[in-house]
Formats: structure tokens, sequence, C-alpha cells
């Protein structure tokens, strides 16, 4: 059953290992100021004892953008371990975003706005702090293209369409596994395959 409840009668999940970061929480609370209909849309899921299942960072942010009243799911009957494995799941991404749809069909400015995640950040981040170059071997007697993108939709629907896969070097000093993209592909294959297509 979903229903508008005062917001100061939910409970914050202490045991919830979910955490935002501060600029992406100042999103979500914008984003529930200019669509407040959203959370009716996707209620904040509680218990029978009004603690929350699914929902503690759109509770946390409804609290900061000033709301009084909020639309929550009351899910009855669940077991202890059952509300555990809820409060995994809901969190859990199971799905991947197709970058090419979003490169040319999407305004980029408002992904950005929205709190869309884009872990290709992250990880050149991780591959600049390592040190370590993460693509096959190269040397004077292979020919290559290099491919360069001045803005981050691009190079995500490169990596869509040239199919580039996280890759997984050990650090120098044995420091653990660092991660980056590998970025060369055998061109006579990727000829062949279009020749294909």
């Amino acid at each position: 059953m979903i229903k508008k409840v005062n917001i100061s009668e939910i409970r914050k999940n202490s045991d919830n290992p979910r955490i935002i970061k501060d600029d992406k929480f100042k999103k979500l609370v914008k984003s529930i100021q200019d669509f407040p209909e959203m959370l009716e849309l996707r209620p904040i899921v509680v218990d029978e004892n009004m603690t929350i299942l699914g929902g503690n960072m759109r509770h946390q942010a409804s609290i900061r953008a000033g709301l009084k009243e909020v639309w929550i799911k009351v899910a009855e009957g669940l077991t202890d371990e059952q509300k555990k494995e809820f409060v995994i799941k809901d969190n859990s991404s199971f799905g991947e975003w197709d970058w090419d749809i979003l490169a040319n069909e999407w305004d980029q400015e408002k992904l950005i706005d929205w709190g869309l995640d884009v872990p290709v950040l992250n990880e050149k981040a991780e591959v600049e702090e390592a040190e370590i170059e993460f693509s096959e071997y190269l040397d004077e007697a292979h020919n290559y293209v290099v491919l360069t993108f001045d803005n981050e939709i691009d190079w995500l629907s490169a990596q869509t369409h040239f199919n580039l896969k996280s890759v997984y070097s050990k650090r120098q000093n044995g420091k653990p596994w660092s991660k980056g993209i590998g970025r060369v592909i055998n061109g006579a294959e990727y000829l062949k395959d279009l020749k294909d297509e």
C-alpha cells in the first residue's frame, strides 16, 4: 500500500551500507526540489515499524529539501533476513548504461545534472594515480591509429562501439591490482568485423 505520511514518522535504517557523497547528495536534493512527483512514483519502502528498507538517501534528501510529507510503501511480512536482502538488492545495479544511446539521444548537461555517475572518470583517476600503462605493447613493427576525444560522451560512445573493457594490472611496487580501460584493439580483426556487418 502506498500512502503519504509525515516525514518524522519514518525511521532511518542505521544498518544500511549505502552512502552518498556530498556533491551527489546536493544533486539528489535539487532533483527532489525540481521534481517532487518522483517521490510518489518511486516511494520510500519501509517495514511495519516504519524503518526504511529502500530510500535512505531519498529520505535524507527530502528532509534537506524541506519536505514535511513523503510517499511510502509498507512492505509487510518480511523476515529479518528478507529485509537485509532487500536493502542490498534495492541498492544494487544489475544493468549497464548504453553509452552510445546516451551520447546520441540525451543532453549531456542534463545527465550530469540528474546525477548520472560516470565510472570512466573514476577509472581514469585510478590509472593516473597508479601511473601504469593499460594497453598492449606497441613497438615500431606495429602500425596503429590513435583516436582522441575532446569530451566524455564521445569517449564513452567509443568505448561501447569498440567494446573496450576494463583491464587490470598489478602495480610494479607490489600494491593491489589497479584498473583501467584497455585502449588497444586488433585492427585486422576490427576491419574483418566491419566487412561482416
